[in-house]
């Protein structure tokens, strides 16, 4: 007799919170979990916009504070992954750059318009095969057309000289989010948790309960 007074007083007692009360709660924590993580991912655009912008504008000193501006955010929220991001611009000047140097090298002891000659060439084929921009990518089939057409000339092979485009590799950043943070994004989610679990528990110590006490009613 003791042992069914002690288990209906425990199932008085999980009854005394309602699950339709945890419920609220659960929802009431999912939307402030959803809301904290939108901000992290918000951070993170405005924080990756600002790179693309310093991108555009050129200053090497401010691209770099804004890079790392990022990662410093990205490394610290969830919800905060940027993806890949291609400093367009930037790889744009380094190839402009390069394209100069292998001009200004190749005019030096050839003639003049013998660069102009080579360009006019691959640019007609790029616009027939629909290749890339010259000055905008780094397109394989470009670049061993210029160098292709560089090597007829006879300053060509005095020189030893081709067309090297800079890597790509060093233009692109990833940085990859935690899948956890300390921050009031990670913290909503561990309540949210903990909530969820409170209800399955309840849900499951109940169950049990009720089917010992029915067991212990049964007659011997």
């Amino acid at each position: 007799m003791a042992d069914k007074r002690g288990t209906r007083r425990a199932i008085r007692r999980l009854e005394e919170i309602k699950t339709w009360q945890l419920v609220i709660l659960l929802v009431m924590a999912s939307f402030i979990s959803a809301t904290f993580l939108r901000l992290n991912n918000i951070g993170m655009i405005e924080r990756r916009d600002a790179v693309i912008n310093a991108d555009k504008e050129g200053d090497e000193g401010t691209l770099e504070r804004r890079v790392y501006d990022l990662q410093r955010y990205v490394v610290a929220h969830m919800n905060a992954d940027p993806g890949r991001i291609a400093l367009e611009h930037s790889y744009k000047r380094a190839y402009e750059a390069a394209w100069k140097e292998f001009e200004s090298k190749s005019a030096s002891r050839s003639s003049n318009d013998t660069v102009a000659k080579v360009r006019q060439v691959c640019d007609a084929r790029a616009q027939a095969g629909g290749w890339g921009r010259f000055y905008a990518t780094a397109d394989p089939r470009y670049v061993s057309c210029i160098n292709d057409e560089w090597a007829k000339y006879p300053a060509a092979s005095s020189l030893d000289l081709k067309f090297t485009p800079p890597s790509t590799a060093p233009y692109y950043q990833t940085f990859v989010p935690p899948l956890w943070s300390s921050d009031l994004a990670g913290w909503s989610l561990v309540v949210t948790g903990v909530i969820m679990l409170i209800i399955i528990a309840r849900l499951v110590a109940l169950a049990v309960l009720k089917l010992l006490l029915r067991y212990r009613q049964k007659p011997l």
